[in-house]
């Protein structure tokens, strides 16, 4: 039983509620979609009011073209990031930019410097270390678990 609570309270100490997520772009189709209580509050209106909101919409999410991903602005100074850059993922601290030259150090080692050039940097595989609630809650439920059955078996 030691052994076990020695393990489990050593997980607990490796584990981080921080993650690399990458944010969603804001899709305009998926805002120009209604939710489900506008459409039956439409469904009791016009035919033709539906044929016309419909056209518009159509028209709306072809001539919307996707929003071009500015590099500079998602990669800010101070903050932890993981990027691809020509295959290769780097955790990363953005130092700042010097013109169209990401000027960065890696996670683990400030003394060392990494220059990247904003094309080599693919804007789809860019994720910012943030803090995880669903983990966080995980790992709660499981410690407060644990310290009951501790508990009782102590009582026990």
């Amino acid at each position: 039983m030691q052994k076990n609570l020695y393990l489990i309270i050593i997980l607990f100490s490796l584990t981080s509620c921080y993650t690399y997520q990458v944010k969603k772009q804001p899709d305009p189709a998926a805002d120009s979609k209604q939710d489900p209580k506008k459409s039956t509050a439409l469904a009791n209106n016009s035919s033709v009011q539906m044929k016309n909101a419909t056209a518009a919409t159509s028209l709306n999410v072809q001539q919307a073209p996707p929003a071009p991903v500015n590099i500079q602005e998602k990669l800010a100074p101070n903050k932890n990031f993981r990027i691809d850059v020509d295959g290769k993922s780097y955790k990363i601290i953005v130092d700042k930019w010097e013109s169209d030259s990401l000027v960065a150090h890696p996670v683990r080692n400030p003394k060392k410097i990494l220059k990247f050039h904003k094309n080599q940097i693919n804007p789809d595989r860019i994720a910012e270390k943030r803090f995880s609630q669903p983990i966080a809650d995980i790992l709660t439920v499981t410690a407060y678990t644990a310290i009951g059955v501790s508990i009782w078996l102590l009582l026990r």
